[in-house]
């Protein structure tokens, strides 16, 4: 979502390229491209005064390293100051209590119920028993949706379906997960399409019979400046205690995620990309700011790829590749890991300078269906035996995947040079890294 934004940025700090000394006219010069990127951004445009005008005060009060120039000190301003309008440090959810109570509000259409199945799993993983209730008395589906993705995550959900009473169902929600040993109760709550007093009126009962552990406002960072317009009417009557950004992954300018903590004054503690249930993380504000300066974010990465590789399947496999027996299946299964860690574009953003590199290409998850296609329509002993794989056998493969004969060969190639690198890389500890060879090339869909 910050593509855009971060190409601005970048042209910004070359104004700086190349000068010797930060001087008051080069900084004011590379400040107003900075303000004028915020702001087609969608930044509040006091946010964006205010970063710009810090920014100006401390290059200006700094002197320059013989090793760092200019461009370099001023991006590092910015990513300092970035970082501070949006927090400056991630702030956990509060989840003591016996039950812990989460009171998850927002407006219709912004993800709370996604966003309650999301939150659910993320603690499940934590080994707490969830209770999911489903307050939305209002919107037909929503009862149903959460029992789907409750069913989906092995979480148990409470509902009364004739029951038009939220702060009812919610307290014997609350009753029954203390009589079951739950220790954390999530209460999806209804949203409007706008706020009107109705929807405040119920949200504040809610609040004020619960009173829940932890308060959470959800907003679709679609919406930009309205996000935070409608989080500032919130917080007035709700006094959340932080905000949740959904649809990360959307093709945004992602104003509000820079603009809402410093206009509301409370932290964003979540963002939400992709509808997978595993597809949410905890706000770094440091991090953020990284990402959107071309930085990457290795550490998030590396995070992601330590929840999701399974240390034993990685010892079998390294065993495979020293026998030089790495065969598709163990390939498929490689895959099925990856797709695990989020979504793939994202996760390529995070390694440093790629940002830029995929500005304006299309690689999501879809770039490993021509793959698995091909995979998938190989016998159990092809996938075994990858060797035996001939002419006539690659012609059938092609066929029976619906890709060309040529793909079919370039996978086949690709698979043998891979094999050999593995075997000579894991001589050096460091097998697994040579997968990348066989991930979707930059350039979009096959």
């Amino acid at each position: 979502m910050f593509d855009n934004l971060s190409y601005k940025l970048d042209r910004a700090f070359k104004t700086l390229k190349g000068t010797g000394k930060i001087t008051e006219i080069n900084v004011a010069t590379t400040a107003k491209e900075i303000r004028r990127a915020l702001i087609d951004a969608d930044v509040n445009y006091k946010v964006a005064k205010d970063v710009t005008d810090k920014i100006k005060e401390e290059a200006l009060g700094r002197d320059v390293l013989i090793s760092v120039s200019p461009g370099q000190l001023l991006v590092k301003i910015t990513q300092e100051e970035l970082t501070k309008i949006m927090g400056g440090e991630k702030k956990d959810i509060n989840i003591q209590g016996d039950p812990a109570v989460v009171l998850i509000s927002g407006l219709q259409g912004s993800g709370k119920t996604t966003f309650s199945g999301k939150l659910a799993t993320y603690l499940k993983k934590q080994g707490r028993q969830t209770l999911l209730i489903a307050c939305d008395i209002y919107r037909p589906a929503a009862i149903e949706q959460l029992k789907t993705l409750g069913e989906q995550i092995g979480v148990e959900v409470y509902a009364e379906p004739e029951n038009k009473n939220a702060v009812e169902i919610a307290q014997r929600g609350i009753e029954y997960a203390k009589r079951n040993g739950k220790k954390t109760v999530i209460v999806d709550t209804a949203g409007r399409l706008a706020v009107d007093e109705q929807m405040m009126k119920e949200i504040s009962e809610l609040k004020e019979n619960l009173n829940p552990t932890e308060t959470l406002f959800v907003v679709d960072s679609m919406t930009g400046q309205d996000a935070v317009n409608t989080a500032k009417t919130f917080d007035e009557r709700l006094d959340f205690d932080g905000v949740v950004l959904t649809k990360l992954d959307g093709d945004t300018r992602g104003g509000a995620a820079i603009s809402i903590r410093h206009v509301v004054n409370k932290p964003i503690k979540f963002i939400s990309t992709g509808e997978k249930m595993e597809n949410l993380d905890l706000f770094y504000p440091d991090r953020m700011a990284q990402r959107i300066l071309g930085m990457g974010d290795v550490v998030s990465l590396v995070e992601k790829a330590q929840q999701s590789f399974d240390e034993d399947e990685a010892k079998r496999i390294n065993a495979k590749i020293r026998k030089n027996q790495f065969n598709f299946d163990d390939f498929l299964s490689q895959l099925e890991q990856i797709k695990k860690m989020g979504n793939l574009k994202d996760l390529m953003g995070m390694i440093p300078g790629m940002g830029k590199a995929l500005k304006g290409i299309d690689i999501d998850d879809d770039s490993f269906i021509p793959i698995e296609a091909i995979i998938r329509s190989m016998t159990p002993t092809e996938r075994e035996n990858p060797d035996i794989i001939d002419g006539g056998r690659r012609r059938r493969i092609a066929k029976g995947s619906g890709r060309t004969i040529q793909e079919v060969n370039n996978l086949m190639k690709q698979f043998a040079d891979m094999r050999k690198l593995m075997k000579q890389m894991n001589k050096m500890g460091g097998a697994q890294r040579a997968l990348g060879n066989l991930m979707p090339k930059a350039g979009g869909r096959n």
